[in-house]
């Protein structure tokens, strides 16, 4: 990824003995206490029936609520109801005050302020999450798995391996090496204990909690609030508001405890990876400051749960008893997400892998083709010797036909097409154009390809607005959209370039094949002077049947070029 800088192979490249050790590292820094829970039971969450509770009363009760209804002209059963209605309202009111107008139904401003505090308090974990979560959830569940896991993590990892199963497997293709990768995945996936299930599901329904709290449409809520000037504070109709009130009471109950330690770790490790971290990055320092963040963002979450009795509040403004929140579902799907990433991860790398095999065998196709020639990387590609140049797809191609421009054409093509360009006399008028485009194009072709290096250099165009978009100081996706997009103009300009060669070697075969014919009665004939340029033997025929065979030759291994780039 580019501007991520050293710490971007964390999420990938960290083996499980460096992740364990950041899990413990973080672990004894942590100030959450032992067993501390966010959301604690009040003693009144259940949900009171009515009918049942009425049914219960000794009879003196049921027949003081008898009397009652001949004064009043409602049932017992309802003035009961508003009995206890009356009671959760003194209750609450006693335990905290200032939040609701009963007679009103009016939410009050010091509700607003407690709703504003938990509001900043979950922001962090939006910004976690959407780093994380939103971004890579499959890679987030690897990553958690490695360290609830470990064991497994480590037996798919060493089972699936392209490269030992290549050494071990030497008989069997690229299909069947696969083949035997996944069926030691789902042989390890079954080895997963029940005990693990449960702690993955634990994690990944912490994790959905947290992003349905810090996804929670709080200023929609927040704004509901308008100014009351009897209170010299912000007010609004209870009513109004109910529902989003009762979908963020049923998330608070569902998050009863902190995320665990190991979820923390997880997504610390992918908001860090999304940083641009330069020179004098602690990776320990900036684990510690994230773990505070998250603190003070789960002392909110507790805070508020401790200061608003948000159950009571919404059994008051419903007129109801029967009011209770419910756990909202999450997280069921890990299993899933993990098993599928490690199948996109294991297909990732068996595509590295026969990425670096074919390149090898190019390499060595290009020693043969090219004698003993090494490949003339472009200076200001990314290569070995220049790891901070800029990664382009047709790198590859542009390299073999720089140096099939000056190992090959003019050394070996060259000197048995020239003559034909000088003095060769086509019957057809098109044959000689077409033959003067793409012999144009091929000799032009090192000025093409090096004009290219230099547009891509430091003081070329491309060059000067990469650096511009990896020293742009924007967050970090807007920063890689630049940078995305420089990279992708530059390599449609790589794609024209490779293409019209293509083309010249293509239209150069077609007819210098009508000229070896020795005849008239295709699209593409022979020369009116064919016998002058041969008649010093068979010199002139065999330099033009070699020139076709290194034509062709060069369109095949562009061809096994452009599918090693491509993983095809």
């Amino acid at each position: 990824m580019e501007g991520n800088g050293h710490f971007s192979r964390l999420a990938e490249e960290l083996s499980v003995e460096e992740r364990t050790g950041l899990l413990e590292k973080l672990s004894s820094q942590s100030n959450l206490p032992a067993g501390m829970t966010l959301y604690e039971d009040p003693g009144e969450e259940k949900a009171v029936n009515l009918e049942s509770r009425y049914g219960a009363l000794p009879w003196y009760y049921k027949l003081w609520f008898f009397i009652l209804s001949f004064f009043n002209s409602r049932s017992p059963l309802k003035l009961f109801a508003d009995h206890l209605m009356s009671r959760i309202y003194r209750n609450m009111e006693t335990r905290a005050p200032g939040f609701y107008n009963f007679q009103k139904d009016m939410l009050l401003p010091k509700f607003q302020e407690e709703l504003v505090k938990l509001r900043d308090g979950s922001r962090f974990f939006y910004s976690a999450l959407d780093a994380s979560l939103n971004r890579d959830k499959g890679g987030l569940m690897l990553f958690l798995g490695s360290l609830e896991m470990p064991g497994i993590h480590k037996l798919i990892q060493a089972d699936t391996n392209p490269g030992t199963l290549a050494s071990r497997y030497r008989d069997l293709n690229e299909i069947e090496l696969r083949q035997k990768a996944f069926k030691a995945l789902e042989e390890a996936l079954a080895g997963i204990s029940g005990e693990q299930r449960d702690r993955m599901y634990h994690s990944a329904r912490s994790l959905y909690c947290l992003k349905q709290l810090s996804s929670f449409l709080f200023d929609r809520l927040i704004n509901s609030f308008i100014f009351d000037a009897s209170l010299q504070g912000n007010i609004c109709p209870a009513a109004s508001v109910r529902d989003q009130l009762l979908t963020l009471n049923n998330i608070l109950v569902s998050l009863k405890e902190p995320p665990p330690m190991t979820l923390l770790a997880s997504l610390f490790v992918f908001v860090l990876t999304e940083q641009d971290n330069g020179a004098g990055f602690d990776i320990q320092i900036e684990m510690r400051k994230l773990l505070s963040r998250a603190e003070t963002s789960l002392q909110a979450v507790k805070e508020f749960n401790g200061e608003v009795p948000l159950t009571s509040l919404l059994r008051c403004m419903s007129r109801s008893t029967d009011i209770s929140p419910g756990d909202i579902g999450g997280g069921e799907d890990w299993y899933v997400v993990y098993r599928e990433r490690w199948k996109t991860r294991i297909e990732e790398q068996f595509l590295s892998f026969i990425k670096t095999r074919r390149q090898r065998d190019l390499q060595n196709a290009f020693r043969y083709f090219f004698k003993g020639t090494h490949l003339k990387m472009l200076e200001n590609m990314v290569s070995d010797s220049n790891p901070s140049g800029i990664s382009i797809k047709g790198n590859f191609s542009l390299a073999f036909l720089q140096t099939f421009y000056s190992v090959v054409f003019m050394e070996e093509i060259n000197k048995h097409i020239r003559p034909i360009l000088l003095d060769g006399e086509f019957i057809r008028r098109d044959n000689r154009s077409e033959f003067t485009e793409y012999y144009n194009t091929l000799i032009k072709l090192e000025d093409v390809i090096g004009h290219f290096d230099m547009e891509i250099s430091p003081a070329g165009d491309y060059g000067k607005r990469y650096a511009l978009a990896k020293n742009d100081m924007s967050s970090l996706p807007v920063k890689r959209r630049k940078i995305q997009i420089v990279v992708e103009e530059a390599a449609r300009d790589a794609e024209r370039i490779i293409d019209q060669a293509r083309e010249a070697m293509e239209g150069m075969i077609n007819i210098l094949g009508g000229v070896l014919k020795k005849s008239a009665d295709e699209k593409y004939d022979t020369l009116i002077n064919i016998s002058a340029l041969t008649g010093r033997g068979t010199a002139f025929a065999d330099g033009i049947t070699q020139s076709v065979d290194l034509f062709k030759k060069a369109l095949r291994l562009l061809d096994d070029i452009d599918a090693m780039e491509t993983g095809r």
